[in-house]
C-alpha cells in the first residue's frame, strides 16, 4: 500500500535544503521581477502628465512619474514583502509535499536495491507521487514473487539432484545459488 494510514508530520521543515531553497528562491525571483516591472511600467506610463502638488505651502508642479515614484517604491516594497512571506510558507508547503517524496524515495529504494524486496514505499495520502509509490510497491512486490519462484525452483532441483543421485558438484553449485538469493533478497 502506497499511503499512510495514521496522520504523520514530518520533524523537519526542510527535508531537501537545495531543491526547497532554490525552489522557494526561484518564486520570489519571479515576485520581485514582477513588482520591478509593475513600477518601471507605472513611472514609464506616467511621463507624459503634470501632477500639482503643495510642497510646503508651496505648489509644486513636476512630471506624475517623479511625484508619484517614492510613494510606489515604498507602497511595492510592503507589498513585496508580505508576498514574498505568503509566497515562502506556501511553496515550503508544496515543496515539502514534493520534496518529502522523493525523501522517501531515495531511501526506500536504495534498500530495494540492497536486495529487501520486503520494503515498502509508504507516503502520506496528501504527498504528490502517491500513484508512483503504488507502481513502485507493485514492482517490487512483483519482483518478490519472481525472486521465490526462482528459489523455490532451485530447492526444487537440489532436491531432484539429491534423490536422482546427481553428482555432488551438481548439488553443491545449487546449495551456492540458494544462498546467493537468500542472502541477496530479503523475502
Amino acid at each position: 500500500m502506497s499511503q499512510d494510514t495514521g496522520v504523520r508530520k514530518r520533524k523537519r521543515v526542510f527535508v531537501k535544503k537545495g531543491f526547497q531553497f532554490r525552489f522557494i528562491l526561484r518564486f520570489c525571483l519571479v515576485i520581485l521581477g514582477g513588482v520591478v516591472i509593475s513600477t518601471g511600467l507605472l513611472f514609464f506610463l506616467s511621463q507624459d502628465s503634470l501632477t500639482s502638488s503643495f510642497n510646503h505651502s508651496r505648489l509644486v508642479i513636476r512630471s506624475t512619474s517623479f511625484a508619484i515614484l517614492p510613494a510606489v517604491i515604498y507602497t511595492n516594497l510592503i507589498i513585496l514583502g508580505l508576498i514574498t512571506l505568503a509566497t515562502i510558507f506556501v511553496t515550503l508547503i508544496v515543496s515539502h509535499k514534493i520534496a518529502g517524496p522523493m525523501f522517501r524515495f531515495e531511501k526506500e529504494i536504495s534498500e530495494i536495491g540492497e536486495g529487501n524486496l520486503s520494503k515498502k514505499i509508504c507516503l502520506r495520502k496528501e504527498d504528490q507521487m502517491v500513484e508512483m509509490a503504488g507502481c513502485l510497491n507493485r514492482m517490487v512486490d512483483h519482483l518478490h514473487g519472481k525472486v521465490r519462484e526462482i528459489r523455490d525452483g532451485i530447492v526444487q532441483a537440489r532436491e531432484a539432484a539429491v534423490n536422482g543421485n546427481a553428482s555432488e558438484a551438481t548439488v553443491v553449485q545449487l546449495r551456492k545459488v540458494e544462498r546467493l538469493i537468500e542472502d541477496g533478497f530479503t523475502l
